[in-house]
């Protein structure tokens, strides 16, 4: 039975791809309960990728280990303010932000032992499934208890001055030139394809006539590999590391011809705003995580764990090796190490793929193609 609900959180306290996925949790209660105030309550430093979401009236933020204080002054903040708590995660302190902000709470939990005393702050609960269903799909399974629709499309929204400031530093922004996206450096090493690699893809684009706009975190080390990347691309490259934040990084999504990207937050954006593209996969589920395609139907996940596949406006192109994915993070199984499914990834595979998409529809509303899937 639906609720009266006038108020709700939503708690995602972890990582940038992780708030922007619990968007479509939002985006499902907003158009059930127009009238409704959905906030978010997330990291610092993850807020950005739904700083302009028009379906939040605020977002609160809390730092990872946050000092004893600063934790109370917020629990004493959002103390029973909400008609209904969500927690999208299945963790201790998600679940227990949920209690306290809501009359009514909803989580997703371990269906282990050890969850016995989570379960009791929860008047609704569904059980967490790391493995086989896509992210999307379970956070949207919070909704069913509420009988709630479910809108899976994740949500990137930008402003104005977003636009503005992205057409000042990149000029192909305004449709005067076709361009294509490289998101080249994600946060951890072992999502990283090669220089080389990048080079490649990067030179054959340019004699398709495109102009390239390189993309990557303001990290030291991301802005250091970027630039790498730079110096092997055409004269014309612009290197965008750093300069572009998450809402107006959207809308340059918003107008590629093509986007190439590792798993990363941005390649989620990328999918969700229609852009043709193209995520390379190595030792990550694809079912778990895979970006969803825009306006793809509710599933248990688009992606099958195994194979490279289309599904609508996305390519996923899983890396070289018997053991892809192998769901550890890196060869040496620690973020900083190398994931050779991905460095032993050539380059005429992701330019194969890259003709397909350049070749493809163009529609941004098109409707979810057939899976294909192989080596190409």
């Amino acid at each position: 039975m639906k609720r009266e609900i006038q108020s709700v959180l939503v708690v995602c306290t972890r990582r940038i791809g992780d708030v922007l996925l619990a968007t479509p949790v939002v985006r499902s209660i907003k158009v059930a309960y127009p009238e409704a105030a959905v906030d978010m309550l997330v990291f610092e430093g993850t807020q950005g990728v739904v700083a302009a979401n028009p379906d939040l009236r605020r977002i609160w933020t809390i730092i990872e280990h946050p000092p004893s204080g600063t934790h109370l002054k917020l629990l004493r903040s959002i103390r029973r303010q909400y008609d209904l708590a969500i927690s999208v995660l299945a963790g201790d302190r998600p679940t227990f932000h949920a209690w306290v902000a809501g009359r009514y709470r909803v989580g997703t939990l371990l269906p282990d032992r050890k969850s016995w005393w989570k379960r009791r702050l929860l008047d609704e609960w569904v059980p967490f499934d790391n493995l086989e269903i896509h992210t999307v799909a379970m956070n949207l399974r919070l909704l069913e208890p509420l009988n709630v629709p479910s809108r899976p499309t994740p949500v990137v929204s930008w402003r104005d001055q977003d636009e503005a400031s992205v057409r000042r530093l990149f000029g192909a922004a305004d449709g005067s030139r076709r361009y294509v996206v490289l998101h080249v450096s994600p946060k951890f090493v072992y999502k990283a394809w090669t220089v080389a690699g990048w080079g490649v893809l990067g030179r054959w684009l340019a004699d398709q006539g495109l102009t390239i706009a390189v993309t990557g975190g303001d990290g030291p080390g991301e802005r250091a590999f970027c630039e790498d990347v730079v110096q092997c691309l055409p004269k014309g490259t612009a290197n965008l590391a750093g300069q572009v934040g998450l809402p107006a990084l959207g809308y340059l999504l918003s107008r590629t011809a093509l986007y190439v990207g590792t798993d990363t937050a941005v390649s989620h954006m990328a999918a969700a705003v229609g852009a043709p593209t193209i995520v390379l996969f190595g030792p990550s589920n694809p079912v778990k995580w895979g970006p969803w395609p825009k306006d793809f139907p509710l599933a248990v996940s688009p992606w099958r764990k195994h194979g490279s596949q289309r599904q609508g406006n996305v390519f996923l192109l899983q890396g070289e090796g018997d053991c892809v994915p192998c769901l550890g993070e890196g060869c040496d199984r620690h973020v900083n190490s190398l994931s050779d499914c991905l460095q032993q990834l050539p380059a005429s595979r992701v330019i194969e793929a890259a003709r397909m998409m350049l070749a493809g529809p163009h529609d941004r509303r098109q409707t979810p193609l057939p899976m294909v899937s192989g080596q190409i």
